[in-house]
């Protein structure tokens, strides 16, 4: 993974936000068995921020044609179904660097 390229960046993006959203796994339970906001919220934020950065780059890839249509929309989709990062990196973005 080469951070210096933009797959690389969606790379390391892709991965981050497949933990993010994992940690919800995590933080949802304290929340609401528990009634601890604070760790949902900071996670929350994060993803927030992890997620709109992938859809930005996996858009800004598209444009730079790095990916087709078809993987813009896979990549897409894959950022709203949990675990599908990472198969998005492993599939998609792989062998683009």
């Amino acid at each position: 993974m080469n951070l210096k390229t933009l797959i690389g960046q969606l790379q390391l993006l892709a991965i981050l936000e497949g933990i993010s959203y994992i940690s919800f796994g995590i933080t949802m339970p304290l929340k609401y068995m528990y009634g601890l906001k604070g760790p949902n919220y900071v996670v929350g934020v994060i993803h927030g921020g992890l997620f709109i950065s992938f859809c930005l780059w996996a858009i800004l890839a598209f444009q730079k044609r790095k990916v087709t249509l078809g993987e813009l929309a896979l990549l897409l989709l894959s950022s709203i179904i949990p675990f599908m990062t990472f198969w998005a990196e492993r599939k998609i973005l792989k062998n683009k660097n």
